[in-house]
């Protein structure tokens, strides 16, 4: 049986941060799910992929349009997880940040 590791942060990704996609709404006019994602990677790996959970910490939204963002976690192997940020219509994010922690052996 093997021992329990956890492993946790906090993050902030935004305007600043290569490729993201979240501060200006779609420019053709449709309402689709506009989605940034972004690798997180464990300082020390995990025997098996963890349970990983995200926390919605802070957020910088433009007031102009209702605020809309989730927050969701993909991709989790036993090295990292992919945190995905979504919004959709108008809503303008220009950054979120998240804490996470993973727990497994």
């Amino acid at each position: 049986m093997l021992p329990w590791k956890t492993l946790s942060a906090s993050l902030q990704v935004g305007v600043l941060t290569e490729g993201w996609n979240l501060a200006a709404p779609s420019t053709d006019g449709t309402d689709e799910t506009r989605t940034f994602r972004f690798t997180v990677y464990f300082t020390a790996p995990f025997e098996a992929p963890p349970v990983v959970h995200l926390a919605l910490t802070g957020f910088d939204l433009d007031q102009r349009d209702s605020d809309r963002l989730s927050l969701r976690t993909a991709d989790i192997t036993a090295t990292g997880f992919v945190a995905e940020i979504s919004t959709w219509r108008e809503t303008r994010v220009y950054s979120v940040e998240f804490s996470w922690l993973a727990l497994g052996a």
